[in-house]
């Protein structure tokens, strides 16, 4: 029934490889308990635009390059990665089943439900689950993780790992990898964030992903369509340049000293607007009004400032996302550059933690 799997092993040796719209990360952690991990090593490549669109491999010799020239600068012998989909390529979906079945039962049970969510064929796609526990107020009775995707959106993700001289052992999904990492995250948080309703804001170059969770669980997830590249156009029409000259400068800091007031600080405003918007339409939407924590992710929340503007505009308690705080860090890495990259390591990272499943 399954090729590859979505959801379940471990290796032993593993590094989290994050193929978004913008670049290619690796991480790869060591340890084992969970408060011990070790960030061993990381590393992220630029992909050229329209590389990688709508989460969808679009050019598969231009992001195999990406990653071999992460790996070359990533160091280390590891050939084993786990990936992920993007959420749009996956359906997921909870069921309650009797608690107890053999495995094949269960599996029986899952292409029966799975049936009436697909709109494929079972033949066209490759399926998992995963138990999750205890099904909330049904004694007797287990949660179960379905996971779905059309068998071309996996083997792209595998063909272009092996394409770069990586084998894909795991495939998951980005947004559970996200929310992975983001435990390690609420850690930081008073309380470690129990009954606190925690909004992870994930700004990329194309999409804004915002999810509400409260003690581990999704409440609410809205997608809207705000990102970097939009900053990025905005430089290239104030400046007069391409939009990977636009980029260039972006990234390492050469743009003119008019950039601040003329174009980031009026972006970092929209983008406060926006997360402002999104926390409306979750009060509007659900039974919730009030958000304890914002916590921002992605490419973007490495702006400097952005975490006391998006706090002034929305006056909720607002952190950038350090998958990594508390972990010892080999002593080739560079902290600094560590803490400015971490923000858009969270799928990489939660990926990475792969390593440890039981």
């Amino acid at each position: 029934m399954i090729e590859i799997p979505f959801l379940s092993s471990a290796a032993r040796q593993l590094a989290g490889l994050d193929i978004s719209s913008s670049s290619v990360k690796l991480v790869e952690l060591s340890g084992g308990d969970k408060d011990a991990y070790k960030v061993e090593r990381y590393a992220i490549e630029s992909l050229p635009r329209d590389a990688v669109v709508d989460g969808n491999i679009a050019n598969l010799e231009a992001v195999s390059e990406a990653i071999k020239r992460a790996l070359r600068r990533f160091g280390g012998s590891v050939r084993n990665v786990a990936v992920a989909l993007p959420s749009s390529s996956v359906i997921t979906k909870k069921i309650i089943l009797p608690a107890g079945l053999r495995e094949t039962e269960m599996e029986f049970a899952v292409e029966s439900e799975a049936n009436q969510y697909i709109p494929f064929a079972l033949e066209e796609v490759n399926l998992d689950f995963q138990e999750i526990g205890p099904a909330p107020g049904s004694q007797g009775d287990v949660e179960v993780l379905i996971a779905a995707s059309r068998k071309d959106k996996v083997e792209d993700r595998v063909a272009v790992a092996q394409a770069a001289g990586l084998k894909a052992v795991i495939v998951d999904v980005e947004s559970l990898a996200t929310e992975a990492a983001l435990e390690l995250v609420c850690r930081q948080l008073p309380r470690a964030g129990a009954d606190q309703v925690v909004a992870l804001v994930d700004v990329g170059a194309n999409v804004m992903n915002v999810t509400m969770f409260r003690n581990g669980q999704s409440l609410y997830a809205r997608e809207q369509a705000f990102g970097g590249v939009q900053l990025t156009q905005d430089i290239a029409r104030q400046y007069g340049m391409s939009f990977e000259e636009a980029e260039t400068a972006k990234r390492a800091g050469s743009l003119p000293d008019s950039y601040a007031r003329d174009l980031l600080r009026p972006f970092m405003d929209s983008l406060a607007l926006e997360v402002s918007r999104a926390l409306q339409f979750f009060f509007t939407s659900t039974q919730f009004n009030q958000v304890d924590h914002i916590v921002l992710a992605g490419g973007c929340a490495v702006m400097p400032g952005l975490g006391d503007v998006v706090g002034a505009r929305t006056q909720v308690d607002t952190i950038i996302a350090n998958p990594f705080a508390g972990m010892t860090i080999n002593a080739k890495l560079r902290p600094k550059s560590l803490l400015a990259d971490a923000p858009s390591l969270m799928a990489a990272c939660g990926l990475a933690l792969r390593r440890f499943d039981a």
